[in-house]
């Protein structure tokens, strides 16, 4: 595999499991130095351990965590070339507008949105000093598209995501930042088995509407982290990088 992130820091938040997980292994073997953000201790460790890199316990909402965390990647390694704002939630609590309440709607806006805006802004602060780097921002296939099984909060946010990474990356592209937003179709991990794979009914019922009849590996996913990290993606910045298995161009899917 090509070495497209030598010399390269990359900062990936929620980086103990699935999509964050898989793009600290794939970032680490093209050349980065990894550094793993995660509210989990145990787990964020181990991740970082496998990598040779550096482990940062952050809460992701809270703005001081996250200005040390990127501070942390700067003074360990010397800059802050790309971070990946991966963290985020989508507790069962959050559902139908009609049922979900405003404390479970405020949970997931501030680790889904407000974390990705304080991410961005202290990424960008080490980014300008250089004159460059790399900012991906995970959205969804959701905010392009509804759904009639609605979880509210998760979609609104990451409608959000998509919009701010959109603006981010057109006041930043003169400095040299690029930013872009990623839309992952659905993604064979813990977050989305304990959602609904393990319910073949309600499982096949999403299958049915993905051209590719099944989910994403996550390290499908990290592929393409690994693209709008590297210079194969340099006039690459303000879009929504859609990996969804084609569902969000689907009408009619094959049987």
């Amino acid at each position: 595999m090509g070495k497209r992130l030598d010399g390269r820091v990359a900062v990936i938040t929620g980086g103990a499991s699935g999509i964050g997980l898989a793009s600290v292994r794939r970032l680490a073997e093209e050349g980065a130095r990894v550094v793993v953000a995660d509210i989990d201790q145990e787990t964020g460790a181990a991740a970082a351990a496998e990598v040779d890199g550096l482990f940062v316990r952050t809460d992701v909402t809270d703005e001081d965590a996250v200005r040390a965390l990127f501070q942390a990647a700067a003074d360990t390694y010397g800059s802050v070339d790309v971070a990946f704002n991966n963290a985020g939630i989508s507790p069962p609590e959050d559902d139908s507008i009609l049922t979900t309440g405003l404390d479970a709607w405020e949970k997931v806006q501030r680790v889904n949105l407000t974390s990705v805006y304080l991410c961005s802004k202290h990424a960008i602060e080490h980014m300008r000093a250089r004159g460059k780097g790399s900012i991906i921002n995970t959205a969804s296939f959701v905010a392009v598209m509804g759904a009639a099984t609605s979880q509210i909060s998760y979609t609104a946010s990451k409608g959000g995501v998509l919009a701010m990474s959109r603006e981010l990356g057109v006041q930043f592209a003169r400095e040299g930042i690029r930013v872009n937003a990623l839309c992952p179709g659905p993604v064979n991990t813990p977050l989305l088995r304990e959602l609904f794979a393990k319910d073949p009914e309600r499982a096949a019922r999403r299958l049915v509407h993905i051209p590719l009849g099944r989910f994403a590996e996550p390290e499908e996913i990290a592929a393409a982290v690994a693209f709008l990290a590297s210079d194969d993606s340099s006039f690459m910045t303000a879009s929504q990088f859609l990996v969804d298995g084609g569902i969000s161009g689907a009408y009619v899917t094959p049987l």
